[in-house]
């Protein structure tokens, strides 16, 4: 067998690995000549425990090449990007149709052609029809189906294996195929629906996470303007057998629970209230984040008579890894530099070594010379930190809170 991967990224990658470590010849597909080169040398681009050791393995044993184009195979799997495209959150589906554009010469009889982006409901059916319109010959002669990836980042190796995967397929021969092609490499429960439903299911599970997450954050609003421990709160609420309230942070981020609500609420915008405002509420609470650490810096400025040094403690999207994707800390901070002015200010990221745009201080050295210490994401490092009495602390994620 031989399978085609369009998309060397942060999925795309570990599932070509993965494939090619169960002696199935990978043919990974990228834009980026950087990428291949880089994968093609055994080596990695992006930051997953396992995942070098595995990538290395692969490509000396020869079961898993790069290259920018395509080639004939037996399966094609699409795994990449969907971002938005113009001002009003709608999702762009054009790398999905450009993956497609450039598998379509290549498709014959019995091939099986997977979508595993995340994507608006009737994406896979869309394509379909495109498929169908060029090559109008393979009509009923090949299998369609959608699979969203549920994994962690960090985790991603382990969880690829180990986790359930919901499989729909544009009939139910599709169906089959696909989940005879997954249960190759997947030990988890491989549960069979239609695409339409494969296509909700990955929208559903990152909406609902949002929506859990704004209940948690408008709590936090409420809390700080009762002037109630929001931390102690959650902690007796869930004292009940059948609550369980998520902890509030500085907002959403993540190339997932940030994004996926969005392509539900584009679609279906009269039917989708809910799911709108916990993105409002959750984009909101970054905001509001922001305007604290102002009021309590002019506040200092007030009571001192000098600016302060603040530190923000956290870049990441969530605790202890290094992915900035559509992470709120970073608009926060970016935030804070525009209305700061001259005062000292020192950013810290642990998981990170250098970056782009903000210079980063050792977070020790940030809270010693900081007069106000900005906690915005729950490091393991942050929780033994011992902090002087006379620093100002805003803990937005909890670090605190025992």
């Amino acid at each position: 067998m031989q399978v085609v991967t369009i998309g060397l990224g942060y999925i795309g990658l570990p599932t070509s690995a993965l494939i090619a470590q169960n002696k199935i010849h990978v043919h990974g597909v990228d834009i980026s000549q950087h990428v291949v080169d880089t994968i093609n040398a055994g080596k990695i681009h992006i930051v997953e425990p396992d995942l070098d050791q595995a990538v290395a393995q692969v490509v000396q044993s020869g079961y898993l090449k790069a290259a920018t184009k395509p080639i004939q195979a037996d399966t094609y799997l699409v795994v990449v990007p969907t971002p938005f495209k113009g001002g009003n959150h709608e999702p762009d589906i054009s790398y999905v149709k450009a993956a497609t554009t450039a598998v379509i010469p290549l498709l014959k009889e019995g091939d099986l052609y997977i979508i595993e982006s995340t994507s608006p409901v009737g994406t896979t059916e869309k394509m379909m029809e495109y498929i169908f319109t060029e090559r109008p010959e393979l009509e009923g002669k090949i299998y369609l189906a959608y699979c969203p990836e549920r994994v962690l980042p960090g985790n991603v190796m382990y969880e690829l294996v180990h986790n359930d995967r919901v499989i729909g397929g544009v009939n139910e021969a599709s169906t089959q195929k696909a989940i005879a092609f997954y249960r190759q490499f997947v030990q988890g429960t491989l549960h069979p629906t239609n695409a339409r439903t494969a296509e909700m299911c990955k929208l559903t599970e990152n909406s609902s996470r949002d929506v859990q997450i704004a209940f948690a954050n408008e709590l936090s609003l409420i809390c700080d303007k009762a002037g109630i421990n929001v931390w102690e709160l959650i902690e007796l609420a869930n004292k009940h057998p059948r609550v369980n309230i998520l902890q509030p942070g500085c907002g959403v981020g993540g190339h997932c629970i940030a994004v996926d609500p969005y392509f539900i609420v584009s679609e279906f915008p009269m039917e989708s209230r809910i799911i709108a405002q916990a993105r409002e509420i959750n984009n909101y609470k970054s905001f509001w984040c922001a305007e604290k650490v102002k009021s309590t810096r002019l506040a200092f400025e007030l009571k001192e008579g000098r600016e302060p040094a603040i530190a923000v403690m956290g870049l990441a999207f969530k605790p202890n890894i290094d992915d900035l994707r559509e992470s709120p800390a970073i608009y926060i901070t970016e935030r804070i530099l525009q209305d700061s002015g001259d005062a000292d200010l020192f950013i810290v990221e642990p998981n990170v070594h250098e970056h782009k745009i903000f210079k980063l201080t050792h977070y020790k050295e940030a809270v010693e010379k900081a007069d106000i210490v900005v906690f915005l994401v729950a490091h393991t490092e942050f929780k033994t930190l011992e902090i002087p009495t006379n620093k100002v602390v805003l803990d937005f994620c909890g670090v605190r809170k025992n």
